[in-house]
């Protein structure tokens, strides 16, 4: 299949400024894979890149890694996949031969990069993957359900990190795009009750109809109404989704003792939260970070995908073609009920 020396990509060339412009097809390594993107979703990760707050110092970039597509070229040591095969990729590159990449912890891999965030990404006509983290996916399943592989995936990695189980209770602070999912999730491995907040009476309406019992949009009534919820003793497990390092501080109150809060939420490098040591030996409280899907990660959450296991309905109504990137950006705020937007790209 021959592909063309050039495509079409929404370059972030500054905080705030896409450029949509002619740029060379990536370079075939021996072991990668050329995709041909369909549809890639916008992340709160993007966002962060976009307004300046995260990866400023990779800019220029094309970025995009919740994506999918069909393979359109092979290196010439790939064997583990066809062209014309549809398929999703794990984003986190690591050596593949370290502690930690046996581990599946590749974040923590010394050479760790990620597609879109540290090198270019699916904002483009075609990506570059390393063959060993491509996965088929089902041709009859939609681009747009597809797409939200990654992002479920992380809910997924979180999800096993804390261990959360049957009947456990669960707070989830906030109910934007990965909060909503973060609940769908918890819906799936069996917690209850599921509290969730969030300042927006809307999402708070979402999270409902995705599966929370709670909803509590009144900051000064959410430790009361997890109190009364779990019978005065605090929740299982908290959630921060957010990024916020007062959100962190909060999670601590509204665990029970002996509980976990799970870390999840990005905020700046800087960022802190007083943990209470005596308070969390003596309780036996315990924290986790969680925060990239990858390797099982990624095929189980397309397992579920495919399975119909997630509400995707109010993830698939917002999409823009490529060429609008700015204009799908510029106007996230105005669209507060579009919990994710996707760029439709061939």
């Amino acid at each position: 299949m021959n592909t063309p020396q050039t495509m079409k990509a929404a370059v972030l060339v500054e905080p705030r400024k896409f450029e949509y412009r002619d740029v060379p097809v990536p370079q075939l390594g021996r072991d990668d894979v050329l995709i041909r993107v369909t549809q890639v979703g916008i992340c709160g990760t993007d966002i962060h890149m976009f307004h300046g707050r995260y990866a400023a110092d990779a800019l220029p970039i094309i970025p995009g890694h919740e994506f999918c597509g069909v393979v359109a070229k092979l290196g010439e040591g790939v064997t583990n996949v066809a062209v014309g095969t549809t398929v999703v990729a794990d984003i986190n590159i690591g050596c593949g031969t370290c502690f930690w990449c046996l581990r599946n912890e590749i974040l923590n891999c010394s050479e760790v990069t990620q597609i879109g965030i540290g090198r270019d990404g699916a904002f483009a006509e075609f990506v570059a993957v390393p063959s060993r983290l491509v996965i088929p996916a089902p041709e009859d399943v939609a681009a747009g359900v597809l797409a939200l592989t990654e992002p479920v995936g992380c809910v997924v990695r979180a999800a096993k990190k804390a261990r959360v189980g049957l009947g456990d209770s669960v707070v989830v602070l906030g109910a934007g795009p990965v909060g909503n999912l973060h609940i769908q999730m918890m819906r799936l491995v069996g917690a209850a009750p599921i509290i969730v907040f969030d300042l927006s009476e809307a999402r708070c309406e979402a999270a409902l109809k995705a599966g929370a019992d709670i909803a509590v949009s009144d900051p000064a009534k959410l430790k009361d109404a997890v109190r009364q919820a779990t019978n005065g003793i605090g929740a299982d497990f908290v959630i921060e989704g957010v990024g916020l390092a007062k959100l962190y501080a909060t999670a601590f109150e509204l665990i029970r003792k002996g509980g976990h809060v799970a870390f999840f939420g990005i905020t700046g490098p800087t960022d802190e939260v007083a943990l209470p040591i005596l308070q969390t030996v003596l309780q036996e409280n315990s924290v986790k970070g969680s925060v990239a899907a990858m390797g099982e990660d990624m095929r189980q959450a397309l397992k579920l995908l495919v399975h119909d296991r997630f509400d995707v309905t109010p993830f698939t109504g917002a999409v823009y073609p490529l060429s609008e990137t700015q204009q799908a950006f510029d106007s996230l705020s105005n669209r507060p009920n579009d919990l994710k937007t996707q760029l439709r790209v061939s």
